[in-house]
């Protein structure tokens, strides 16, 4: 167990901003920062991030939170793991508590994997440089690589011993079980043998945008024909290479910073490519790009620079992926190094200003370059220019902005000179026709006459008053609960001549108290159960607290707490990121006094409560005889008065 006072240095130290930066690229609106949804597939920012309350809130997916709540959502952290993640990452000493055999069993299976996998790659490094075999085998090919050994240690670099199960057996004496070494794909079993997967290989750890052991990539340096040069770790509850970049955990706050995003497809490509100086840099381990890969990269940065080897005939298979890249609505530039090299061999033999300076006049746009690699291909041949049009307009298709789209066209129509009505009809065939499935609606959807459906009368959706203001409570008392204000109330007074008259009282109180006694007045209780909770907390809380900071709190209560008040504080942050405004929708903005605030919300659930109390006084006139209706009326017209009242006080007419 984590030591409280750890806990609290976390979360002293921790800015959330800072934290959340580090896996999606966040933008200034206003006093918060926004960005695109990482738990979503989005193409408009709805992803809120607040540094004075330390909270984010996720309109699209409906989560938020605190800094750990993120974590937790976002790498699958459990809590302890995303306070061990913080206090890395802000260098802060860990105290733990000794776990007991109970607790150390109720570890789930997905973390026994990272477990494990953290583990092996503890093992690989400790074999790479502690082993005789490791240093004469392993530890030599890194350096002929031209890795130093800052590079070696900052991408974690290990060695598989070359005998059968040298891991699996290390690993089973420490402690870890055989089942979680077969299913992260470190073991292979076969009925009583058990044996490593990567025995005899240089080891690459894969690693999490947090920086989790994920998987492995392992490379043979004998030469056997029977065994795959390269190796990857088996799909598994926590691998899925798919939706995995090699390098990005160690690229993540460059790419950011650069805006630009460096596609290679190799794993020592990304390691001298960061030696050499230009750490923007990520790879898809050799795999056929995907739109999960792309989407990590897209929270980061809208620019994609992808680079490609020397030979044609892998340009021409990896220029596929620019397809994908294009449908995410990112910028794609595509450069590629001399025949015969690639970017490992190119970064390995010039200056970080040679391959900065190459980099920046060889990125091309992608029409360009995709013309010139398809022109080469075609030659003289006009069936073979048709062809390589065609198949610069479906590109162009996939790109969802319309005035890129037109930009692009006008392009490709002067490179490969054919008109632009051509290219622009080719355009909106490629993009009418779709998908099989697509086109089968379309042509279903013109059959059918359009049918306009009148709505239901009465079905209006129905408006829950008590909730909406039970929330404006709350989020007052964290809002403005220790804040002290002059309030005024209508006091029954006796005046010169000795009658009972309603005079204004004006008088200090903070807000939290104004609320408190005013509900207590009126024996009001929330409805709603976890409003109930907060708001009994949120007292409790103000009536001890000299000092109240909404961060500090959230970090106290219980998740579900944590979550509503997250909702509760970030609901009016909808404006914002929906940019209403510009829409000419103006949101009401909240009065101009704390004070005149807090009065209207009471002053608007004690009317709630009125209309509730008429209503149930009217159902009993309908089941009571008249003697006793006329006591319920006498009740009735007393608080419809005290209505009228109410709503004058509210400047509103009933």
């Amino acid at each position: 167990m984590i030591h409280k006072t750890t806990i609290d240095a976390v979360f002293d130290a921790a800015r959330l901003e800072e934290v959340i930066g580090d896996f999606v690229q966040l933008k200034k609106a206003g006093s918060n920062y926004k960005g695109l949804s990482p738990f979503s597939d989005e193409r408009t920012p709805s992803f809120m991030v607040s540094p004075v309350k330390q909270i984010w809130k996720d309109f699209s997916s409906g989560k938020g939170g605190n800094v750990v709540a993120f974590l937790m959502e976002h790498e699958h952290f459990t809590y302890p793991e995303a306070i061990k993640y913080l206090a890395k990452k802000y260098n802060i000493e860990i105290e733990e508590t000794e776990q007991t055999d109970e607790q150390k069993e109720q570890a789930n299976e997905r973390e026994s994997m990272y477990l494990v996998s953290e583990y092996a790659s503890k093992f690989f490094q400790q074999t790479l440089h502690k082993t005789e075999e490791g240093k004469a085998i392993g530890l030599t090919y890194f350096k002929e690589r031209g890795f130093t050994a800052e590079t070696i240690e900052k991408f974690d670099l290990g060695y598989s011993p070359n005998v059968w199960d040298a891991f699996t057996s290390a690993a089973i004496k420490k402690g870890y079980q055989l089942q979680f070494l077969e299913k992260t794909g470190l073991t292979i079993v076969k009925e009583a043998k058990q044996f490593d997967r990567f025995k005899g290989r240089v080891m690459f750890p894969i690693q999490s945008m947090s920086g989790r052991v994920l998987g492995f990539g392992g490379r043979i340096l004998t030469n056997d024909k029977k065994a795959a040069k390269y190796l990857n770790s088996p799909e598994s509850d926590i691998y899925h290479k798919s939706k995995v970049l090699y390098g990005i955990y160690h690229a993540k706050q460059a790419i950011a910073k650069e805006d630009n995003c460096f596609l290679v497809e190799g794993y020592t490509d990304v390691i001298q490519f960061h030696q050499s100086g230009v750490t923007n840099v990520v790879s898809s381990s050799g795999t056929a790009l995907t739109q999960d890969q792309i989407r990590l990269i897209n929270r980061l940065t809208k620019n994609i620079t992808v680079l490609f080897d020397g030979d044609a005939a892998g340009m021409r298979a990896s220029i596929r992926g620019i397809d994908l890249i294009l449908e995410q609505g990112m910028n794609v530039k595509v450069c590629s190094f001399p025949d015969g090299e690639d970017p490992d061999s190119f970064a390995k033999q010039h200056t970080l200003e040679e391959l900065t300076t190459y980099l920046s006049e060889h990125a091309q746009d992608f029409i360009k370059f995709k013309a010139s690699l398809l022109q080469e291909e075609a030659k003289a041949d006009p069936i073979k220019k048709a062809e390589v049009v065609r198949d610069m307009v479906a590109s162009i298709s996939k790109i969802p902005d319309v005035i890129k789209r037109e930009i692009y066209v006008q392009e490709c129509s002067r490179i490969m000179e054919v008109s632009e009505e051509v290219l622009f009809n080719t355009l909106a065939q490629l993009r009418n026709a779709g998908s099989k499935e697509q086109a089968k609606q379309q042509q279903s959807a013109k059959k059918k006459p359009l049918e306009v459906v009148q709505p239901e009368a009465g079905k209006a959706p129905k408006v829950d008053r008590q909730y909406i203001l039970e929330r404006y409570v709350i989020n007052a008392l964290l809002m403005y609960g220790l804040k002290e204000e002059e309030f005024e109330d209508m006091v029954l007074k006796e005046n010169e001549e000795g009658e009972l008259v309603m005079e204004p009282e004006v008088y200090s109180a903070r807000v939290f108290e104004k609320i408190y006694l005013d509900l207590q007045e009126d024996e009001m209780q929330f409805t709603n159960t976890v409003f109930k909770q907060v708001y009994a907390t949120l007292i409790a809380e103000l009536n001890q607290a000299e000092e109240f900071k909404i961060e500090n709190f959230i970090n106290q209560v219980a998740p579900e707490i944590a979550s509503e008040i997250t909702e509760i504080l970030m609901n009016e942050e909808k404006y914002v990121v929906a940019r209403w405004h510009d829409k000419e929708i103006h949101v009401k903005q909240k009065t101009d006094t704390v004070a005149a605030h807090v009065h209207d919300i009471i002053l608007n659930l004690r009317g709630f409560l009125i209309d509730q109390k008429i209503n149930e006084l009217s159902q009993q006139v309908k089941a009571q005889n008249f003697e006793n209706n006329m006591q319920i009326l006498e009740d009735i017209r007393d608080y419809q008065t005290l209505k009228k009242l109410l709503y004058r006080k509210l400047n509103r007419v009933i």
